[in-house]
């Protein structure tokens, strides 16, 4: 089941620290970071039988879409760097995010090798699910 790992953010003096405490690391094997050139791009979509992915932006904000590939249901979601939450990819889903600012930087991590996770893809057209109409 999609769902969302909620953080937050300390502030004092000194600075700012952002988290997601609920986040485990335990099964995740690689991570990528992924930004577009210029806002309102939409970077889409990839799915996975079996891989497992978690998505957090770092910097600016995005909203990322999740589909379950064999019910075509979607969820969508705005990930902002002020505001620390993790998206929960499961398998059997595709995603894709639309970068609503220039700074924006997304983190993927995930539970399988990039050799693992290359035999599992399944790529889809842009336009196969409307992420354009959900920014």
């Amino acid at each position: 089941m999609v769902r969302i790992i909620e953080g937050g953010m300390y502030t004092d003096e000194r600075g700012v620290v952002a988290f997601v405490n609920g986040f485990n690391f335990k099964d995740i094997k690689r991570f990528y970071v992924v930004y577009n050139h210029n806002k309102g791009y939409f970077r889409g979509w990839h799915g996975h039988k079996h891989e497992e992915k978690y998505i957090y932006v770092v910097s600016g904000s995005a909203r990322i879409g999740v589909v379950n590939i064999e019910t075509n249901e979607m969820h969508s979601f705005l990930l902002e760097a002020r505001t620390p939450k993790i998206i929960y990819v499961p398998p059997g889903h595709a995603n894709g995010f639309l970068s609503l600012t220039d700074d924006t930087k997304v983190i993927f991590f995930s539970n399988m090798t990039l050799e693992e996770s290359q035999a599992d893809i399944t790529r889809f057209p842009p336009d196969t699910w409307c992420m354009q109409d959900k920014a």
